[in-house]
C-alpha cells in the first residue's frame, strides 16, 4: 500500500510556513537599515522646501503686483512645483513611517493612539502592492484616541488589508470604514472579492489553513489578527462572508484598555 501524498504536502506547507516567517526576519532588518538611510535625506529635501517657500514668499513682496505678467507666472510655476515636491516627500514619509511600525523589532507598550493614521499607514504600504488592480476607498469616522500597541494593531490592519487585496482575482474594491461604538472602535473591511465556503469559514482562525497557493500565504495572518484583537486587546473580531459576492471583516477595540 503505497502512503498518502498528504503528509508531504502538510511537510511542504509547514517549512513553507518556516521560510516565510525567516525571510520576514531578514527583511525586518533590512528595512530598519533602509529607513535609517532614506530618513536623513528626506529631512533635508523638507528643510529645503521650507526655505524655498520663504524665499518665493520674499521674491514675491519684492516683485509686488505691478511685476511683470511673466515673471509673476513663472513665480506661480515655481511655487507649484515645490507643493508637489512637498506632497511627494510627504508621501514618502508616510510609507517610511509604515515600515517603521510594521518592521521594528521590539514590541511597544499600551499607549494612546490614532486608529485612523494606523488605517492610513497600512494603507500606503498596501497599496503599494494592490493599487494597479484594487480600487481602496476609506470612510473615516471622528475617533478618540485609542490606548493599544500600535506596532500590533498596524500588524493586524495590514494583514486583514492583504487578505482582502488577495481575495480579489482581477479588479475589485476594498473599502475600510471606522466609526465610534458605544466604548469600542469599530474598524471594518470589506472587500468584492470570491467570498468563502463554509468549510472555509469553519477554519478561518486556524494557524496553517491557508487557501493560497503553496509560498503564496503561510496560514499565520488571520489566527495572528485574532490573537492581537482578541487576546492581546480584548476586542473582537468578525466576519459575514457571501461566496462569489465579497466578505466583511469587523473589529472592535475598547478604547480604554483592560491591561494594567
Amino acid at each position: 500500500m503505497e502512503p498518502t501524498a498528504a503528509p508531504d504536502l502538510e511537510l511542504e506547507r509547514l517549512r513553507a510556513q518556516v521560510a516565510a516567517l525567516s525571510k520576514d526576519a531578514v527583511l525586518a532588518q533590512l528595512a530598519a537599515g533602509v529607513i535609517h538611510e532614506i530618513n536623513t535625506p528626506i529631512a533635508s529635501i523638507f528643510s529645503n522646501i521650507d526655505v524655498m517657500e520663504r524665499s518665493l514668499d520674499a521674491l514675491e513682496a519684492q516683485l509686488g503686483p505691478a511685476s511683470p505678467p511673466k515673471a509673476l507666472a513663472l513665480l506661480k510655476i515655481i511655487r507649484n512645483l515645490v507643493q508637489v515636491d512637498r506632497m511627494a516627500c510627504q508621501r514618502i514619509a508616510g510609507v517610511i513611517r509604515s515600515l517603521k511600525l510594521h518592521a521594528r523589532g521590539e514590541e511597544e507598550g499600551m499607549r494612546p493612539a490614532e486608529l485612523n493614521s494606523l488605517v492610513e499607514d497600512s494603507l500606503l504600504l498596501v497599496g503599494s502592492e494592490y493599487k494597479r488592480r484594487i480600487t481602496f476607498v476609506t470612510q473615516l469616522g471622528q475617533l478618540p484616541p485609542v490606548e493599544c500597541n500600535p506596532q500590533l494593531i498596524g500588524q493586524a490592519l495590514l494583514n486583514l488589508l492583504v487578505n482582502a487585496a488577495q481575495a480579489i482575482e482581477a479588479e475589485g474594491q476594498v473599502t475600510i470604514r471606522t466609526s465610534l461604538e458605544a466604548d469600542c472602535v469599530l474598524i471594518s473591511i470589506t472587500d468584492t472579492g470570491s467570498g468563502m465556503t463554509d468549510e472555509v469559514k469553519e477554519k478561518i482562525f486556524h494557524t496553517a489553513f491557508s487557501t493560497k497557493a503553496l509560498g503564496v500565504g503561510t496560514g499565520l495572518g488571520l489566527p495572528l489578527t485574532h490573537r492581537i484583537i482578541a487576546d492581546q486587546h480584548h476586542g473582537t473580531i468578525t466576519f459575514d462572508s457571501q461566496l462569489g459576492r465579497g466578505t466583511t471583516f469587523e473589529v472592535r477595540i475598547p478604547i480604554k484598555s483592560k491591561e494594567q
